[in-house]
C-alpha cells in the first residue's frame, strides 16, 4: 500500500502533467492556428452578425442568379424570386438578392444591437407557419413540378427542403432550451440562409 509521502507525489506529477497538457494544448489549437482561426475565435459578437448577415447575398445570389432556370443548386426561392420579377420592368432584379439579408437583420435586431441570447418567440411561431406552409406548397406545386421541372428535380427540392427544415428546427429548439448568443444567432442564420437559397422553390413555367 502506498504511503501517504507517494500519494503526494502522485498528485504532484499528475497536477504537473495536466498544466503541461494544457500549455502544449494552447500552443498547438491556439498559437498555431490560422491567422483566419485566431481572428474568428477573437471576432466581437457585433462583426459576426454582420458577416453571416452579409453571407446571405451570397447565398440569395446562388439561389436566384447562378443558373437562370432552376436547378438543385439554383432553385430560385420566393423570397428572392417574386421581388426579382417585380423589379425587372426597372432592370433592377439582381438586386432581389439583398432582401434576405435586410429581413435577417430586421427580424431580430437584438442581435447586432444588444446580442440577444433569448430566442424571441415570434420566430418559433414564424418557423411554425413557415412549416405549415412548405406542405401545402408542396401539395399545390407537385404537378407543376412534374410537368416543366420533371419527377428527379421536384422529389429532390422537396428533400432538401425537408432536410433543412429538420436542421432548423433542431438548432430552435436547442435555442429555446439552451439561451445563448451563439444558439440564437445559428438559429436565425439558418432560417434566412434556408429562405434566402431553397424555401419554397420555383416550380412551373417561367415567365
Amino acid at each position: 500500500m502506498p504511503s501517504s509521502y507517494q500519494v503526494l507525489l502522485w498528485k504532484q506529477d499528475s497536477f504537473l502533467v495536466l498544466v503541461g497538457f494544457r500549455a502544449s494544448f494552447r500552443t498547438i489549437i491556439i498559437d498555431r492556428a490560422p491567422p483566419l482561426a485566431v481572428e474568428l475565435m477573437a471576432m466581437s459578437p457585433r462583426v459576426l452578425v454582420i458577416i453571416l448577415g452579409l453571407s446571405l447575398v451570397l447565398l440569395a445570389w446562388i439561389g436566384l442568379l447562378s443558373a437562370g432556370v432552376p436547378t438543385l443548386y439554383c432553385p430560385m426561392p420566393t423570397m428572392t424570386v417574386l421581388p426579382a420579377f417585380a423589379l425587372s420592368r426597372l432592370n433592377l432584379q439582381s438586386t432581389a438578392v439583398l432582401v434576405p439579408m435586410i429581413l435577417f437583420f430586421l427580424w431580430n435586431p437584438g442581435l447586432l444591437v444588444r446580442q440577444q441570447s433569448n430566442l424571441p418567440k415570434r420566430t418559433i411561431g414564424l418557423v411554425g407557419l413557415l412549416s405549415v406552409l412548405t406542405i401545402l406548397d408542396f401539395v399545390l406545386e407537385w404537378k407543376y413540378g412534374l410537368q416543366y421541372q420533371g419527377a428527379h428535380h421536384t422529389i429532390a427540392v422537396y428533400i432538401i427542403n425537408v432536410l433543412w427544415l429538420a436542421v432548423l428546427w433542431w438548432a430552435v429548439v436547442r435555442a429555446w432550451r439552451r439561451p445563448s448568443f451563439g444558439a440564437n444567432l445559428l438559429s436565425h442564420w439558418v432560417l434566412f440562409a434556408w429562405l434566402a437559397w431553397y424555401a419554397f422553390p420555383y416550380l412551373g413555367e417561367l415567365p
